[in-house]
């Protein structure tokens, strides 16, 4: 609600507190922390903090993987924060590495027709366009939309 509202102070209050509430409930490596952790960096992420929001979305990452594995959904989406970050960082080749990870997990554990698959693509046709890679980008903007339909 907070964040819906632009009190973005009292959110990342309201998830640092949601944060150890988890870690005293469920122990130090529990899905609801890992979820925790990135929501904290959501809200540094909204806030400006891109090496903080990157840092919490480093360590859910590694959680989920610890937990779940390298193919996991939680895993993909966490990346996909990162890869936003980097893109924020004006680290564009690194954020297109982290898309096609993203895209990677998501075609093997959803198949390649599913929405997540074609919202991956077309995030990756913007990251190629605004590097100027048109070719790059249409192909993936293509395959996107060849999904939605």
């Amino acid at each position: 609600v907070y964040k819906a509202q632009g009190r973005l102070d009292d959110a990342l209050r309201m998830h640092k507190r949601a944060l150890r509430l988890s870690r005293r409930l469920y122990g130090g490596e529990h899905p609801q922390v890992a979820a925790s952790l990135t929501n904290v960096g959501i809200i540094l992420h909204e806030k400006g903090e891109l090496e903080g929001a990157m840092v919490k979305y480093e360590k859910a990452h590694a959680m989920f993987v610890r937990l779940h594995g390298e193919d996991h959904l939680d895993a993909a989406v966490v990346l996909g924060n990162m890869a936003t970050v980097l893109k924020d960082q004006g680290r564009d080749a690194e954020e297109m590495t982290m898309e096609e990870k993203v895209l990677d997990i998501r075609r093997r554990t959803l198949g390649s027709d599913h929405d997540h698959v074609a919202t991956s693509l077309l995030n990756l046709g913007l990251a190629y366009d605004e590097q100027g890679l048109y070719e790059d980008a249409l192909v993936r903007y293509k395959e996107g939309l060849g999904i939605v339909r």
